[in-house]
């Protein structure tokens, strides 16, 4: 499981729920529930990490931004 702020919705042009996490440039997936397209974009954000140390590339420290009481 990774703490790391998501960005969901639902594009009618894909006609799909999209996923992207704004911390990681380009990292983003989709689905045809919501359900799925945060599956989906919890092996993408595997992938990212894994090309960013391959590539020698910084990996963000999640800001964390959201406080829970």
């Amino acid at each position: 499981m990774f703490k790391i702020e998501l960005k969901t919705y639902w594009s009618d042009d894909d006609q799909a729920f999209i996923a992207e996490v704004p911390e990681l440039p380009g990292c983003a997936a989709d689905g045809k529930t919501y359900k799925e397209a945060v599956e989906n974009v919890e092996g993408i954000i595997q992938e990212w990490i894994e090309t960013a140390k391959e590539l020698g590339r910084t990996i963000p420290k999640p800001k964390g931004r959201l406080k829970w009481a």
